[in-house]
């Protein structure tokens, strides 16, 4: 799929448009393989598949940076809000790298920035956000982020 011209653009809050960020705005990068059952019928992978891959990329950086215990942790990340803007297709058999980023870090919230590039390429696919909010595991309260989550979060923190 070419992108339309407006589709070129991401909006910010305050309405303006500014480019995609390039890869090279990521501090970390994930790879991602696409799989079979992630094309739809017109042959690309389907827009629901782009959120899979923001919560895997997301999800395997804070496990491998060993704050985040999906089995036995204190603290889990609740998603309160996702968006995503498509600029490009992707489809099976394609290898993706998704570049992470934050550009918000609150008491118990964080909004993390997202972009899927087909390998090889600098342009993004797609970039989206999700913000989690982390709370107790038990009492699924608000909870602050403990100072290693907070650490770790700063070592990709990019602009909003």
């Amino acid at each position: 799929m070419t992108p339309a011209p407006s589709m070129r653009l991401r909006g910010n809050m305050a309405g303006e448009k500014t480019e995609p960020r390039p890869l090279s705005a990521y501090h970390h990068i994930a790879p991602i393989q696409t799989r079979w059952m992630d094309n739809d019928v017109y042959g690309h992978v389907n827009n629901v598949v782009y959120y899979s891959y923001f919560d895997t990329a997301v999800n395997r950086f804070l496990i491998e940076g060993g704050v985040l215990d999906i089995h036995d942790g204190d603290v889990i990340g609740l998603v309160v809000e996702t968006g995503c803007r498509y600029f490009a297709s992707l489809e099976f058999p394609q290898s993706i790298q998704a570049g992470i980023g934050v550009s918000h870090i609150g008491r118990s919230s964080v909004r993390y920035e997202i972009g899927l590039f087909a390998d090889g390429s600098d342009t993004p696919a797609a970039e989206g956000h999700f913000i989690h909010v982390y709370v107790d595991k038990a009492t699924r309260r608000p909870t602050s982020l403990p100072e290693r989550f907070r650490s770790l979060l700063e070592t990709i923190r990019i602009e909003a």
